[in-house]
């Protein structure tokens, strides 16, 4: 079983003590932080590269000329 801590988890953002009603953020202003994070490209998630097709919208392979 695994141990629990007696200590309260801490927000990721500035390290103050979760509210359970914005866990895991310590309250609104850290969770809406972590939000613009996101849609800013802050945080990334690692997948397979682009190639340079997918990167331009346009396949190369189909010239209409």
């Amino acid at each position: 079983m695994p141990k629990t801590s007696d200590q309260p988890k801490k927000c990721p953002i500035c390290g103050k003590p979760e509210l359970p009603e914005h866990a895991p953020f310590c309250g609104p202003r850290c969770k809406d932080r972590d939000l613009l994070k996101w849609l800013g490209d802050g945080y990334r998630i690692a997948g397979p590269q682009a190639g340079e097709a997918d990167l331009s919208g346009v396949d190369r392979n189909d010239d209409d000329s």
